[in-house]
């Protein structure tokens, strides 16, 4: 059976169910016509990202906001099942999918919808196999390394595919309806777009934000209303994609790799779910970036440029400068921060072929806060909040919206709107600048004992892997360690748990009780620590340490471990933890290692590899080993004491923990940084 879209274009049909395709079709009033952000309508597809498992300390707190009414149309769900996947599942549920598509027809009230909604959606076949579609995203992957030549779709250009996908989805005339904020960046675009989501919902906008890479599970890139999507609402979407591409695919039109999928999706989702505003972010570069298939943006944001995917965008800050503003669009408004000269030089240059109005963008003044701190960590917010605010007014002034905001504003024009403050203090963003208080030692619940039989995990979450952002999240990491000092002692009681307040992805948390007293704990300073073969570590450690060093912040130790993630399968949160490590190559950490030790020694040339005996590690390092400092070690006799490969990163934590547990007064301080898989990883570790 041939699955795709009607012919006519109109938003609710490219929504709407597939010709001659076995499926189930849902319509529903919009969410906000009730007033109710997306994910609380309806309990199963809540989804909060917040957690308190194994022992993490993840609270957050709940603000009730108000949500503009709309009279706009319902919409509709489509799905199709996995017809060309695994096991060819068949549908065994057309007497129930009869009567939930009579819901289509009938006026019903929202308490009786919903109940309909829940049970039709609890009777789906894969509703329960998540890892199905993951096994699909898997397919996907070319495992084509970075900057080599693309051998997919030879016959037509990235670009050119990208539109064909979206022309069969019949996708193509609702993008600019879409009303998109577009950012590119090598650094702080991910933050940029967070904080320009949650502006924009704090102003009553339906927002989707599309992101990447995700941390733990795919369905992170795709939020809806600050949410990410369900796991149900994800599957919809996904089928209803897959099947048609699938039936479309010829031998120069195959199946589009990885990336392109999820963005072709998020503009599927995006639609659908019919938001107000799509915050749309880069996936590399600019010009032939898979997002760059949007012609009218609303408006374009460059963030800070550096150094980085060189083997694709050049290796010049000029030429990387010119694949990110390959996202400017004849006389759409853009705005960047302030660049180096020959960044800046090329995107001017850029803005004036194309008659786009550039503005420069300074950073925010703390000062226009209100007292208010950002949700996201480090100074270098600062930046990004700037450009955030920009981004987001430009929105709202070319969408005829700036004047609404206004209206209930009692301060001058000048200073920021209250909307924009709540949203600026209630971004999300997962790894970056991220802080976890581990507590999962702490297992009885006494708080008394929980107190006395410990000492305190925190990790210090970081996905930095350029020179720039390195040197960012050395600045950071500093900062927060020694404001750390003046946290009261973290314990394990549920009102301790309730009073620490963290929005999970933030990396900033507030304490509501008042503590002068510093912690007499020991607090050792370890760096965990891998990055891509790409990367070089030869700029990238030194550089973490020089930075820290100039702030007064040493590490006691450095703990080289291989990520979990593997780069040629799409997993989900509650994927299998892969076990077979006993083969795993460690020649890149051991690598790794020698740099640090001449870094740490000042050892130059050839020294340490010829006299070293890193050349084999045992899988755990002795429990003395968090306990020294760096200062204590020496290289006499070739005997090198600072850092350690360490096989298995679910090894590694649970090591870490287990130091923690039998010394009390003694403070882990773990910077993760070099990689977002790593960071990822250890964030899915510690969410069991």
């Amino acid at each position: 059976m041939k699955a795709h879209c009607h012919s006519h274009k109109s938003r609710r049909q490219v929504c709407a169910k597939p010709k001659e395709q076995l499926q189930l079709q849902i319509q529903l009033p919009t969410i906000r016509d009730y007033g109710y952000p997306s994910g609380l309508m309806f309990s199963m597809f809540v989804n909060t990202n917040n957690y308190l498992k194994s022992g993490v300390v993840i609270a957050s707190h709940v603000r009730k906001r108000e949500y503009r009414f709309s009279s706009r149309a319902p919409w509709k769900y489509s799905f199709q099942p996995a017809f060309n996947l695994i096991d060819h599942r068949e549908l065994h549920f057309q007497a129930r999918g009869s009567e939930c598509r009579k819901m289509s027809s009938q006026a019903m009230g929202e308490k009786e919808s919903n109940g309909v909604v829940k049970d039709c959606l609890q009777e789906l076949p894969h509703s329960n196999n998540y890892e199905t579609a993951m096994e699909a995203l898997s397919s996907l992957i070319t495992g084509q390394k970075r900057g080599s030549r693309s051998s997919v779709g030879s016959r037509y250009g990235k670009l050119e595919r990208m539109q064909m996908y979206l022309k069969i989805l019949d996708l193509e005339e609702h993008i600019p309806k879409l009303k998109i904020i577009h950012v590119a960046g090598t650094k702080g675009k991910g933050s940029t777009c967070a904080f320009c989501e949650a502006i924009l919902r704090e102003c009553g906008f339906r927002t989707g934000l599309f992101t990447s890479p995700h941390l733990i599970d795919v369905r992170e890139r795709f939020r809806i209303n600050g949410l990410d999507i369900s796991e149900d609402k994800f599957l919809f979407y996904f089928w209803d994609c897959w099947n048609q591409l699938k039936q479309q695919v010829t031998e120069d039109l195959p199946m589009p790799p990885l990336f392109q999928f999820l963005t072709v999706l998020a503009f599927k989702i995006f639609v659908c779910e019919q938001v107000d505003v799509a915050i749309i972010e880069v996936g590399l570069g600019g010009t032939k970036d898979s997002t760059n298939v949007i012609k009218v943006p609303v408006v374009c944001g460059i963030a800070t440029l550096g150094m980085d995917h060189t083997e694709v965008l050049g290796d010049t800050l000029g030429e990387i400068a010119s694949h990110k503003s390959g996202i400017f669009k004849p006389q759409i408004p853009a705005f960047t921060v302030h660049q180096l000269s020959e960044a800046m030089d090329v995107l001017h240059e850029k803005a004036n072929e194309l008659a786009v109005p550039l503005k420069v963008v300074e950073p925010l003044d703390e000062r226009k806060l209100d007292g208010l701190k950002l949700s996201l960590s480090g100074d270098h917010q600062f930046t990004n909040a700037g450009l955030a605010v920009s981004l987001c007014k430009c929105w709202l002034q070319r969408t005829g919206n700036w004047e609404k905001i206004l209206q209930n504003q009692d301060k001058k024009e000048a200073n920021i709107p209250e909307a924009f403050l709540r949203g600026l203090a209630a971004a999300r963003l997962s790894g970056r600048a991220q802080i976890v208080y581990d507590l999962s030692s702490n297992c009885n619940s006494s708080s008394t004992l929980a107190e006395s039989s410990s000492g305190d995990l925190i990790f210090y979450l970081d996905g930095a892997h350029s020179p720039e952002s390195m040197e960012v999240c050395a600045r950071w990491f500093s900062s927060a360690v020694q404001e750390s000092k003046q946290l009261p002692k973290l314990l394990s009681s549920s009102h301790d748990v309730e009073i620490i307040k963290e929005v999970w992805g933030s990396g900033y948390i507030q304490s509501e009780r008042d503590s002068s007293v510093e912690s007499n704990k020991i607090s050792k300073k370890i760096l965990l620590f891998n990055c891509m073969e790409v990367r070089d570590p030869q700029i990238l450690l030194p550089r973490l340490v020089s930075t820290c060093a100039s702030s007064g912040t040493y590490f006691s130790k450095a703990i080289f471990v291989p990520s979990m993630s593997t780069y040629n399968k799409v997993t989900s949160g509650t994927s299998a933890i892969p076990s077979g490590i006993s083969n795993r190559d460690l020649s890149w950490q051991f690598s790794l290692q020698r740099l640090w030790e001449k870094i740490i020694h000042g050892i130059e040339g050839d020294i340490l590899d010829k006299s070293s005996k890193l050349d084999s590690a045992e899988t755990l390092p002795p429990r003395e080993f968090v306990y020294e400092d760096a200062s204590r070690c020496s290289p006499a006799d070739g005997i090198f004491g600072c850092s350690s490969v360490i096989s298995s990163l679910p090894l590694t934590i649970k090591w870490l923990r287990d130091c923690v547990r039998e010394n009390p007064a003694l403070r882990v301080q773990v910077l993760v940084t070099g990689s977002l898989h790593l960071v990822g990883d250890v964030l899915k570790l510690l969410k069991r």
